[in-house]
């Protein structure tokens, strides 16, 4: 390892990195491209080399000739230090191989993980945030935006999903959530200056926290809101949105913090309904302003009748507790004009607006000829159970 770690001295110039357990599919490679050089692990094979021969369709081709083995390639940033540089490329590609877990590489990987946040840590300035609207499906009155944070971290390709991931693996969540907090808020609260000094409404915003982190004494009800107001925020122009990545061992706790900032006037939201650890119980002790339905289940409704019977069940929930309904990841009109008509209350997706990185209005529902569907399948759902409990179809949506 110490050897892969230094490298050598030399000036490679843009470089890819490969991670593969078949030592075979190695050689082969360093056969192909000569160019390219590798280093064996305890744990696999390393092959490194110019980006230009280390393309992704040249890898498919030599893979394919032997057996498609699983393997992982990434790019180097030149402008790490030579060493970090490599365990950050290396802790992707056998991320990105699918191979950890199983090869027994949990020790490894989980410091490659903690390697990876760290570089994620340093890169405060660098990071992008996309706001993505929600509106009334009812109306198309656009109701907020959510924050997603979207990492950018040069020589290494990776989502919020895997940082988040790493961080729930190795124990530094409230961490996380506390740097990407900071930096919603400081960036919503210039975004609002700029709309109160251009006499324009303020934003409402959504941000993401995980259990754990709620739990936390910075994340305190009157901790956070003091954290809001002090970036020019109103705890009112807040949901926060409570991430289904971690179970909760002990509701009791969560339960009265949630309490405690719904006191406040922060929304909260329980994400991703219907998956994960977003049970119909976890929700009820939480009683939530909002619920969001899983995106796989919004997407396809229109044609899938367990799909309808799930949102219905959730419509009629969310109307006992006092929670609006909101689907996430809306793409088809049909899939739109379903869950209107089903009375689910709010809605985002690339039909709507797309994440963008500044905050943008939403399409208008008039835009989407969405009347003679909405009909249609109101009268459907109406037919196909007139007292199943469903929301009527000409509820008031407003807020």
């Amino acid at each position: 390892m110490r050897r892969f770690l230094h490298g050598s001295k030399r000036d490679a110039g843009d470089e890819r990195l490969l991670w593969s357990r078949d030592i075979r599919f190695a050689h082969r490679m360093l056969e192909a491209l000569p160019g390219c050089r590798s280093y064996e692990l305890d744990a696999g094979i390393v092959v490194i080399g110019p980006a230009t021969d280390l393309t992704d369709t040249r890898v498919a081709e030599i893979a394919a000739s032997v057996r498609s083995p699983a393997y992982g390639l990434v790019s180097l940033d030149p402008s790490l230090p030579e060493g970090e540089r490599h365990l950050l490329s290396l802790s992707a590609a056998v991320q990105q191989s699918g191979l950890a877990e199983r090869i027994g590489m949990a020790q490894t990987s989980q410091m490659l993980q903690t390697k990876m946040l760290d570089y994620f840590f340093t890169l405060r300035n660098v990071h992008a945030i996309a706001y993505q609207p929600i509106v009334e499906l009812g109306t198309g009155r656009l109701v907020e935006y959510e924050c997603l944070f979207r990492p950018l971290m040069p020589g290494l390709q990776t989502s919020i999903t895997s940082i988040v991931g790493a961080a729930v693996d190795t124990g530094r969540t409230i961490e996380l959530d506390s740097f990407i907090v900071r930096i919603i808020l400081a960036a919503v609260g210039a975004l609002q200056r700029a709309r109160a000094a251009a006499d324009r409404p303020p934003l409402h915003v959504a941000i993401n926290l995980t259990p754990a982190s709620l739990l936390d004494d910075q994340f305190e009800a009157g901790s956070l809101a003091g954290m809001v107001r002090a970036a020019g925020l109103d705890p009112r122009q807040i949901t926060l949105e409570c991430t289904e990545q971690q179970a909760v061992s002990d509701i009791g706790p969560l339960v009265k913090q949630v309490k405690a900032l719904r006191r406040l006037g922060f929304g909260f939201a329980v994400d991703d309904a219907g998956a994960g650890y977003a049970s119909f119980s976890l929700i009820a002790s939480l009683r939530p302003s909002v619920i969001k339905i899983d995106r796989e289940i919004a997407s396809g409704i229109a044609r899938n009748d367990a799909k309808q019977a799930l949102v219905e069940a959730f419509v009629s929930f969310g109307g006992r507790i006092g929670a609006k309904l909101l689907a996430e990841g809306i793409e088809r009109r049909a899939d739109l004009a379903l869950l209107t008509a089903l009375g689910v209350d709010l809605g985002q997706g690339y039909l709507i607006g797309k994440p963008a990185s500044e905050p943008t209005e939403p399409r208008g529902m008039d835009t989407l000829r969405l009347d003679s569907a909405r009909r249609a399948i109101g009268r459907r759902v109406r037919e196909a159970a007139p007292r199943s409990g469903t929301r009527s179809l000409t509820a008031d949506h407003s807020a």
